[in-house]
């Protein structure tokens, strides 16, 4: 059986400037269509004013005493407004946060795996948070975390800066790392091959991008 669809029963959004005859203040300040302040007039003759131009009087300051409107082209204006936003989003950096998990008692192997995963999304420009995750007695040995994370700090110090230092919370201890001036300005080596499909656990994306990730392993 197929299931009825829902309708978005919100109201639609309104531009809510208030232009030409929507002004109902009996006066206002005006400023020309060249930035001028032509000063205070009754609002019949601020809209008459815009009409000979053939532009539009806009309210762009409704909380002054009287309210200040401009005389301008609405539509090229409402136009180059959303331009701008458009371009202000494309130009703000996206930033990613990986997790990658070790144990305390990890073997060589799988620290050198592991080391490359946060080399790897360092390259990528992503902020890597670093767990190390104790187990049983295991966390009567903090030192043994703090190790592993200071040397992964010290070998990956030309890619990432430390960001946040290791901190214990119950049975985790945590380090963030952030990409180094010289990656996010494109000045470090080229990117580490291989491995893209590598275990990793996408944390807190700030500005969803689209990225595909698989869940943790630990080892």
């Amino acid at each position: 059986m197929p299931v009825p669809r829902r309708f978005d029963r919100r109201p639609p959004e309104r531009d809510t400037t208030r232009i030409n005859e929507r002004i109902r203040v009996p006066e206002v300040r005006v400023i020309d269509d060249e930035g001028n302040q032509v000063g205070v007039m009754s609002t019949a003759d601020a809209l008459t004013f815009a009409q000979e131009r053939d532009l539009d009087l806009v309210e762009v300051a409704p909380e002054a005493r009287p309210p200040v409107c401009r005389v301008l082209d609405y539509s090229k204006y409402k136009y180059e407004q959303a331009q701008k936003i458009k371009q202000a989003k494309k130009h703000q950096q996206q930033i990613t946060i990986r997790e990658i998990k070790f144990r305390p008692k990890i073997a060589q192997h799988d620290y050198d795996t592991k080391k490359h995963h946060v080399e790897r999304f360092l390259r990528h420009k992503d902020k890597v948070k670093v767990t190390i995750m104790f187990r049983g007695r295991e966390v009567t040995h903090p030192e043994r975390g703090t190790a592993i994370l200071d040397r992964l700090a010290e070998e990956l110090a030309e890619l990432g800066v430390v960001e946040q230092r290791p901190m214990q919370e119950g049975r985790n201890m945590t380090m963030m790392m952030a990409p180094s001036k010289a990656v996010l300005s494109g000045r470090a080596d080229g990117d580490t091959p291989g491995d893209e499909d590598a275990p990793t656990e996408v944390v807190q994306p700030q500005a969803p991008q689209g990225t595909d990730a698989a869940g943790s392993a630990v080892s």
